[in-house]
């Protein structure tokens, strides 16, 4: 049976944060926009985003929030099309949000708020989204356009978007086809690996911290690269919560990281202080008064942690110190994609436009979002991303 043969001037394939922040500028132009997506949805990552409610941003964004091996890049994209530019945009539909620690902003209500605005902006300027579709084949004709083909139709189009995202979170219909394409056309792809995700650990660690299960406290992460001051997470499978999200990102198999317990204090000065004043109470006590019960008993030992404070030598109180200030622990691995916020790595930079994010490789051919070599911190930084590459597309295809 013969397919339909459906021409367009701009065909973008993900119906993603990225791509219909694009698909919406270049419809304001005028251009006619088809965008295609294999999952049954729109916008999925955005609706499971920061728990149903959505980081859509951050007050405080710099190229300093983002990784890639050419870390200027984000600048151009980021300075045409601010954080200020998008909650304009939340600010007109009249969604209400809240800010939380460091600058993160999220919906009061739901994720859907920001999706349907998005979807609303395309109705407004006659986006055709089509849902289910995989795509086959792509081809770059002699007259400058391109040529996809799918299981029913072949789109023709002189403006071609990659918006498909990276390999993150897979039940959310994560697919590689970016990459695929980029390769198509002679990009070179950087390698990628999971970003802002979990570590599970080594047996040993695993079974030392069993019962630590659920405790979430304020820590400082570090390793000889980077540190974040923000919640650790211990869960049944090794650690997660935001800064170990965030140190995942800067961290290579095989290395340790440092972990201080209690970021805003010297346990060594607050234990020797309380011995100055002839405290009387157990070191397990005083302990208590910093940290869960359940956590100290795994980090001290328990003949320590029985014996009353002035029974300890300056040896003691430094081993201490050491333990719930210096903890230094080797993960065992990541989690994976599987729940992996984001992908490192991904369509090498240099050989694409900063200003228009273009591809030096094919014209008319462009790539947005995850799917390039930049990666954001957690806080709203990789949805910032997202607007602005969408946009900046948007103005030129």
């Amino acid at each position: 049976m013969p397919k339909n043969t459906t021409s367009t001037d701009v065909l973008i394939i993900g119906a993603s944060a990225s791509g219909l922040m694009c698909a919406i500028e270049a419809g304001k132009r005028g251009r006619k926009v088809i965008v295609l997506d294999h999952a049954n949805k729109a916008g999925k990552k955005i609706l499971m985003s920061g728990g149903g409610r959505c980081n859509f941003t951050n007050y405080e964004i710099s190229a300093d929030n983002y990784i890639s091996h050419n870390p200027h890049f984000c600048k151009s994209a980021l300075s045409r099309f601010t954080q200020w530019d998008f909650i304009a945009m939340v600010n007109e539909y009249r969604i209400p949000y809240q800010q939380r620690d460091l600058g993160k902003l999220f919906c009061e209500n739901s994720a859907k708020d920001i999706l349907n605005m998005l979807l609303s902006e395309c109705d407004k300027v006659k986006i055709d989204i089509r849902l289910k579709t995989d795509i086959g084949e792509i081809e770059k004709l002699t007259d400058q356009s391109f040529s996809i083909n799918t299981a029913s139709t072949i789109f023709n189009c002189t403006s071609l978007v990659v918006a498909s995202g990276g390999l993150s979170i897979p039940k959310m219909c994560a697919s590689p086809i970016g990459y695929k394409i980029a390769e198509q056309f002679g990009h070179h792809i950087w390698p990628t690996s999971a970003g802002l995700v979990p570590f599970t650990l080594h047996s040993h660690d695993k079974e030392k911290l069993a019962g630590l299960s659920g405790i979430a406290i304020n820590c400082l992460v570090s390793n000889e690269r980077i540190q974040f001051k923000e919640n650790i997470l211990f869960t049944h499978r090794g650690l997660s919560g935001p800064a170990i999200l965030q140190i995942s990102s800067y961290w290579n198999p095989g290395e340790s990281i440092n972990i201080n317990l209690l970021p805003d204090m010297d346990v060594e000065d607050f234990l020797m202080s309380r011995q100055k004043q002839k405290d009387k109470k157990k070191l397990k006590t005083l302990l208590s008064e910093l940290l869960p019960k359940r956590l100290i008993t795994i980090f001290v030992p328990e003949t320590i942690l029985d014996k009353p404070l002035q029974e300890l030598s300056k040896n003691q109180i430094r081993g201490i110190h050491l333990r719930l200030q210096q903890w230094e622990v080797k993960p065992n691995a990541t989690e994976g994609y599987r729940t992996a916020e984001i992908t490192l790595g991904g369509i090498d930079c240099n050989e694409i436009s900063s200003k228009t994010l273009q591809s030096s490789k094919a014209e008319g051919l462009f790539f947005i979002g995850e799917v390039i070599d930049v990666t954001g911190w957690l806080g709203g930084y990789n949805f910032q991303w997202a607007w602005s590459s969408g946009w900046c597309a948007g103005q030129v295809v």
